[in-house]
């Protein structure tokens, strides 16, 4: 397969960025639902968090831009590759980090980081995979970690009473 061919076959499917925008759109109308109840954000909350925590919600807002930029870009370029181990690295400082989190049981694990293992488990594995040449089981493991890993682990820190609710709602 040239060059050439491996970066047109690898491009982002219409129909996939149909359901990312479908997605945003989603995410939208339930911000606008929660707006009722939302006020200004309360920085002042999270500058009071410890460091580990403020590292935490750093790394993973920059594995959400990064990942969602490598989700809509051009695969197979020299750019795909340079965005992809920044969020590689951005994704298992997150991993990491939330491994010294335990505010949901205080002083032990919680369910929520089994999504922790899972990442630091699948990211490796997804970097052997294109090792490899094999571009759909890396893109097939790249998009999960990042919708599970990142996206469901993140929506759980918006539930009532976790810190992310208190920032925006509480």
């Amino acid at each position: 397969m040239t060059r050439q061919s491996f970066v047109a076959s690898a491009t982002f499917p219409p129909h996939r960025l149909a359901r990312l925008a479908a997605a945003a759109v989603g995410v939208g109308l339930a911000w606008a639902a929660l707006s009722t109840v939302a006020h200004a954000p309360d920085w002042g909350l999270l500058a009071r968090q410890p460091f580990v925590i403020q590292l935490h919600i750093a790394a993973a807002l920059a594995a959400l831009l990064l990942g969602t930029v490598q989700l809509v870009g051009i695969k197979g370029t020299g750019l795909h590759r340079l965005i992809g181990w920044s969020w590689v690295v951005a994704m298992v400082t997150v991993a990491f980090s939330s491994l010294f989190i335990r505010q949901i049981n205080p002083g032990s694990f919680s369910l929520i980081h089994l999504l922790s293992g899972w990442t630091l488990v699948a990211l490796p594995m997804a970097l052997f995979a294109i090792r490899r040449g094999r571009v759909a089981s890396h893109a097939r493991g790249m998009t999960w970690t990042f919708v599970g890993g990142l996206i469901v682990a993140g929506a759980f820190t918006f539930l009532p009473g976790r810190l992310m609710w208190e920032v925006f709602f509480g």
